[in-house]
């Protein structure tokens, strides 16, 4: 443990401006926005703010899914918040890891429970992965995000990009997918073995195969999703 005197502590630990524009790490675990205007957040993700915010919820899935589909999400991972005003706000998400993604006209797809905020003029639309409606750790959708701007990303520890080229496939656990570029699609596919080899949950018999060029970004973590743990929406 750190021992500091209250002075001490107040120092090392109070905020910094470290001049790194709209979005910037108070530390790796915590996103500072310096808001002016606008931002989307993961619902529940505000942790602190100043100045004069108005905060109002979104259903991420308000994009023609329609309402059975979001009943069917049980709001796990499902919701963005909108800030608005000037200010500063502290984001944060169960402690997870926090990187910033500077698009310059490209585009991402992120996994919706690893989606932590993005700037406002991005674009963003919300794609079902209807093979993993009982595998995949928030909700059953990813968020295609693309445009000018920033967008936050989180992870279970250190992330791990994978170059995705032709000729050389990657595949992921999908429990562990957090994000693959815009021009990928992944295929998903069943291994039975790897069930039986791993002894882990209905998870590890689904896989996502990406080919092509471009990336994919995992964690060394595989998030379990509320159906898992609980055996089904009921």
């Amino acid at each position: 443990m750190s021992r500091f005197s209250l002075r001490e502590f107040v120092q090392t630990t109070g905020e910094k401006d470290r001049g790194q524009g709209h979005f910037e790490l108070e530390s790796d675990r915590m996103l500072e926005v310096n808001l002016k205007g606008l931002v989307w957040m993961k619902m529940g993700s505000m942790v602190a703010y100043r100045g004069p915010i108005k905060f109002t919820r979104e259903g991420i899935l308000e994009t023609g899914l329609g309402e059975a589909i979001k009943k069917f999400f049980t709001g796990e991972g499902a919701r963005l918040t909108k800030a608005q005003g000037e200010g500063k706000l502290y984001l944060a998400d169960s402690g997870k890891k926090i990187s910033i993604l500077n698009l310059d006209n490209e585009s991402i797809y992120i996994n919706g429970n690893d989606l932590l905020a993005f700037q406002d003029g991005l674009t963003w639309e919300v794609r079902m992965m209807r093979k993993l409606t009982s595998v995949v750790a928030g909700g059953l959708f990813n968020v295609l995000v693309s445009g000018r701007g920033m967008v936050a990303i989180t992870t279970h520890y250190d992330p791990l990009t994978l170059p995705v080229t032709k000729g050389s496939p990657v595949t992921t656990d999908p429990n562990a997918t957090v994000a693959w570029s815009g021009g990928l699609s992944p295929e998903f596919r069943t291994d039975i073995s790897l069930k039986t080899f791993l002894g882990r949950g209905s998870g590890d018999s689904i896989q996502m195969s990406f080919s092509g060029e471009g990336f994919v970004v995992v964690q060394p973590y595989e998030e379990v999703s509320l159906q898992r743990q609980t055996g089904g929406l009921g």
